[in-house]
C-alpha cells in the first residue's frame, strides 16, 4: 500500500521500492494511467517536485526520493450553485468522498433550474468545510434510488477512478425488493438494453441495445415478494429495473416498469461500494444504511450482505 503525507496544497510520497527505476512519466502513464491531457497539465503547471527541485519526468526514481504533487490548491468555482442539504458521508479523506444519496434526488443537475441535486449538495458540503474545489461525480444513481455514490476531490483522483470504473474495478452491490416468487435463487440476466422509442425515459430489452449483465442472489421472501442482492458487470441506465421487469419480476414500487405501487419509489438501494483507493491502493468498503422513513427494506442487515 502506498503511503503519503499531506503538506498544505501538496501531497508528499516517499518513493517506495516498487517505483524504483521508474520515471514520473511511467507512474502517470502506466501506474495510474492518467489521460495525456491531465498529465500535460501537471507538466506545464510545474506541479511536481522531486527532492525539492523541479521534476525531471524522464529521470528514474530512487528509493527514498521525496515526490511532491500539488493536488489540493483551490480550484476556480464552477457554475454549480451549492444546495444546503445535510447529506450523509460514508467515507472521506483527502482524495475521495462517498455519500449516502437519499431517494428523490437527482445525482447531477439536468438543467440550469435543477439546483437540488446531490452534486449541488456536495458543493455545499465542501464549502461548509472551507474547501474550494470541484467535486467530481464518478458514477450515478437514478433519482429515486438511494445509497452509496462515489466522488473525487481533485482531478488526479477523478481520472484514476474513471479508469477503474471503465475496467470494472469499482464494485457496487444493490439491494432490491422484486415482485413475486423467484424460482431461481441465484442467476445472471444477460440481455441488451436500449431506449424505448415510445417513451422518453424508459429503457427496454432490445436486440439493438447495449450489452448488459446483472447478477443476483436471493436473500429472503417477504409477503410473496423477494429481497435480492444484485451486482453488475455493466452500468446501463435503469439496468436492474429493466432486467427484473423483463423476467417477470419488476421492482416493487417501480411503476415505470410494472411494479406494484406499494412505495413512492422503486425498492432499490446501493448498499455496498468497494473500490481500490486511487492513490494508496487500499481496498475501501463502504456500507450505506437505509434512510427511508417509513422503511422499505425490513429485516435486512446491510452490513452483512
Amino acid at each position: 500500500m502506498l503511503t503519503y503525507t499531506r503538506k498544505g496544497n501538496w501531497m508528499e510520497i516517499i518513493t517506495p521500492r516498487k517505483w524504483e527505476g521508474k520515471t514520473l512519466e511511467d507512474i502517470f502513464r502506466t501506474e495510474w494511467q492518467v489521460p495525456k491531457k491531465l498529465t500535460h497539465h501537471f507538466r506545464m503547471e510545474q506541479s511536481l517536485l522531486v527532492n525539492g527541485n523541479r521534476a525531471n519526468w524522464n529521470l528514474p526514481l530512487t528509493i527514498g526520493d521525496k515526490i511532491l504533487i500539488k493536488l489540493f490548491a483551490e480550484e476556480e468555482q464552477n457554475t454549480i450553485p451549492a444546495f444546503v442539504y445535510d447529506v450523509q458521508v460514508l467515507f472521506e479523506d483527502d482524495h475521495v468522498i462517498v455519500f449516502n444519496k437519499p431517494p428523490y434526488m437527482n445525482t447531477h443537475p439536468n438543467d440550469d433550474s435543477d439546483t437540488n441535486s446531490l452534486v449541488n449538495a456536495a458543493q455545499f458540503y465542501a464549502q461548509s468545510k472551507g474547501e474550494v474545489m470541484m467535486v467530481r461525480q464518478i458514477h450515478r444513481l437514478d433519482r429515486d434510488t438511494s445509497g452509496a455514490i462515489l466522488f473525487a476531490k481533485h482531478g488526479l483522483a477523478g481520472a484514476i477512478l474513471d479508469r477503474m470504473l471503465e475496467k470494472r474495478e469499482i464494485k457496487r452491490t444493490y439491494l432490491a425488493l422484486v415482485q413475486g416468487h423467484l424460482k431461481k435463487k441465484k442467476g445472471t440476466i444477460i440481455e441488451p438494453i436500449g431506449r424505448d422509442r415510445h417513451h422518453p425515459t424508459r429503457r427496454r430489452v432490445s436486440v439493438t441495445g447495449q450489452e448488459a449483465k446483472t447478477h443476483y442472489q436471493f436473500l429472503k421472501e417477504d409477503h410473496g415478494d423477494c429481497y435480492v442482492k444484485c451486482w453488475l458487470d455493466t452500468g446501463r441506465t435503469h439496468q436492474i429495473r429493466v432486467h427484473f421487469s423483463h423476467i417477470g419480476h419488476p421492482l416493487v414500487g417501480d411503476r415505470l416498469y410494472g411494479g406494484k405501487p406499494l412505495f413512492k419509489r422503486q425498492a432499490l438501494h446501493a448498499a455496498k461500494l468497494e473500490f481500490p483507493h486511487p492513490i494508496t491502493g487500499e481496498e475501501i468498503i463502504c456500507y450505506a444504511p437505509f434512510i427511508d422513513q417509513p422503511p422499505i427494506f425490513r429485516g435486512i442487515d446491510v452490513y452483512r450482505i
